[in-house]
């Protein structure tokens, strides 16, 4: 097995509704905000090659969106998947399995692309197969009102159209080992429902890939949550009790929302939870 960084793109956002509560001066520390209170954000996906299979977990933003719709998100840098992926020497072709840790337009964006005949949506991966949860899609596809700016049709209706769509089987607990995947997933319904946690064993060690359970580093303490969280006091106990499990197993959590670190580990301290070490992919990949 090999790991791959796939970073899709850099964007901003406001610093206030990252950290929910917790007052700014707080957060400025570890995520300073520009002079419009917004952070940076990054959309850094991570590519799995598990013999004939290469799995992309997470797509981005992509690219179809408006003008109007990027301007709100102060996109910088000059990252793209497809820079990306040419990097390490593949094509959108060579996606066998896209794996979506939940459907907000900055995690499946990528996933669909306007065709170059301008006459729909198409798949942006065509040999992929698409892999969510069925109490996830059920979410996203009849989204409740605080979400709904969230879950976008034009992201998800085509995946299922395009018979690429397959559902993760089941859970029999909040940590399950996926055959489908041939990692295990921790499942959290605080930031949205059924949001899936991939955890990678690779070379003795796991690798967390921690979607909107840790979005940066900055958001370590068990209080500081984002304000897009559905159900924020669900988000604490999800979050105690995996940080405390990957400060007592040394996992490496990759960050993908944190534009200034790419993994991290963490350590019990008397304050509980806290920051051990900043690394990179080139350390530990």
């Amino acid at each position: 097995m090999k790991l791959y960084p796939i970073e899709t793109g850099n964007f901003k956002l406001d610093g206030g509704a990252m950290f929910g509560v917790v007052p700014k001066t707080i957060w400025n520390k570890t995520n300073p905000a520009d002079a419009n209170n917004l952070i940076d954000i990054a959309a850094r996906c991570l590519l799995i090659e598990d013999g004939t299979r290469l799995i992309l977990i997470d797509t981005g933003m992509g690219d179809k969106q408006s003008e109007k719709f990027f301007g709100y998100y102060s996109l910088w840098g000059s990252h793209s998947m497809d820079k990306s992926l040419a990097k390490h020497g593949f094509n959108r072709e060579d996606i066998t399995d896209v794996f979506l840790t939940h459907l907000h337009f900055d995690h499946s964006g990528g996933c669909i692309q306007w065709n170059k005949d301008k006459t729909g949506y198409e798949p942006a991966f065509k040999n992929a197969t698409f892999w969510t949860n069925e109490s996830h899609w059920e979410w996203a596809t009849k989204p409740n009102p605080r979400e709904k700016a969230s879950f976008l049709s034009e992201n998800i209706l085509p995946m299922q159209e395009s018979g690429q769509l397959k559902f993760i089987d089941k859970p029999s607990s909040d940590q399950d080992f996926s055959t489908e995947m041939n990692f295990s997933i921790f499942y959290a319904d605080g930031h949205t429902d059924k949001q899936m946690i991939p955890m990678i064993a690779y070379k003795g060690n796991t690798i967390c890939f921690m979607a909107d359970l840790l979005p940066t580093a900055g958001h370590i303490p068990i209080p500081y949550v984002m304000g897009y969280d559905t159900r924020p006091l669900l988000t604490m106990p999800e979050k105690t009790k995996f940080l405390e499990q990957a400060a007592a197993q040394n996992y490496f959590l990759f960050l993908e929302h944190d534009a200034h670190n790419e993994i991290i580990t963490v350590q019990q301290t008397e304050k509980g939870v806290r920051l051990q070490d900043v690394l990179t992919t080139n350390d530990v990949f």
